[in-house]
């Protein structure tokens, strides 16, 4: 008797899952700390200048009765912004289109959509930890490192290198964001080494019990006046530390007016990059291009509100 099998005829054949799937994706959490805005800028620019005026000397001296108070002239700073332009692009074939199963047009399109934010974010990134405030973490070193390069596998990020960043910001008068805390931008290999200590895991578990919405959302909790936010994008500076084996990661802690951003306000511009699906223009309508654009600029607007902490991490690769 003859079996006829899978081997015998050609009707067999692979199923497709008809949905595209994405590699994983981290959130753009830097564009949130830049919340000094161009809104009111007298015209469209190259650069865009912000201007803040100094405060005035103390006067603590007793008038005299008889004689006028001698003026004193006022003094500002300046921050300049410069728009520069961004963008990326991709172009489908009709033949692919033509003959493949997904919807390359739409899924190029998603594609697109988050190199765009997550570009943005790496600029913006870029800028915030080239601050000039840097605090190197101790762990169970003997001493505190005084350069990067001092950095080895034992300085671990503690409590008590956010505990001085809040004081150094406080100190400036630098404001908080919500209920006047600051933001602590920290990889999870860093929060690894935070939270491992006694106090903060009390604290964390407690906000859990209270409200578990802003731990599920990537917040590990308030503790000592920062909000700490874990996330990948944080930096990882390879084999930047001691005997140029140890990496560094860059945690951020920032309070509001840290970041200026400009952008342009002519038609067609604006605070948010866009995505652009570009003209068909080849003699067969083949190739239908979609990037994405943005005219913009971000400068750190006040390196007071600004603290990097710079540690190795036990569970990185320092080998």
């Amino acid at each position: 008797m003859a079996y006829t099998g899978t081997g015998d005829v050609s009707s067999d054949t692979a199923a497709f899952q008809q949905l595209a799937y994405f590699a994983f994706r981290s959130q753009p959490m830097y564009e949130m700390i830049a919340d000094v805005r161009s809104t009111a800028q007298t015209h469209n620019g190259a650069s865009v200048q912000f201007n803040i005026y100094d405060n005035m000397a103390q006067a603590t001296s007793a008038l005299t009765e008889a004689s006028d108070v001698t003026a004193v002239a006022l003094g500002d700073s300046t921050v300049v912004v410069t728009l520069a332009e961004y963008g990326n692009a991709v172009i489908t074939t009709a033949k692919l289109r033509g003959t493949s199963f997904l919807n390359v047009d739409a899924d190029a399109a998603n594609i697109i959509g988050y190199n765009m934010v997550d570009s943005v974010d790496k600029l913006v990134s870029n800028v915030a930890n080239a601050g000039t405030n840097v605090i190197y973490a101790q762990g169970s070193m003997g001493s505190r490192p005084t350069s990067r390069v001092g950095i080895a596998d034992a300085a671990t990020f503690g409590a008590q290198e956010g505990r001085q960043a809040v004081a150094e910001l406080r100190t400036a008068s630098a404001p908080g964001f919500d209920n006047g805390n600051y933001i602590g931008l920290v990889h999870p290999d860093v929060s690894y080494d935070l939270r491992e200590q006694t106090a903060v895991t009390d604290v964390i578990q407690y906000q859990i019990r209270q409200e578990g919405a802003a731990v599920r959302n990537g917040s590990i909790g308030v503790f000592g006046g920062i909000e700490w936010i874990e996330n990948p994008r944080a930096p990882i500076l390879d084999d930047a530390g001691a005997t140029s084996t140890t990496n560094v990661y860059q945690t951020l802690v920032a309070g509001r007016q840290a970041l200026a951003k400009a952008f342009s306000r002519a038609p067609g511009f604006g605070e948010d990059p866009s995505v652009v699906f570009g003209p068909v223009t080849d003699t067969l309508r083949r190739f239908h291009p979609v990037g994405w654009y943005h005219l913009v600029g971000h400068a750190i607007f006040r390196q007071a509100a600004l603290q990097r902490i710079e540690s190795s991490s036990s569970i990185g690769d320092n080998t």
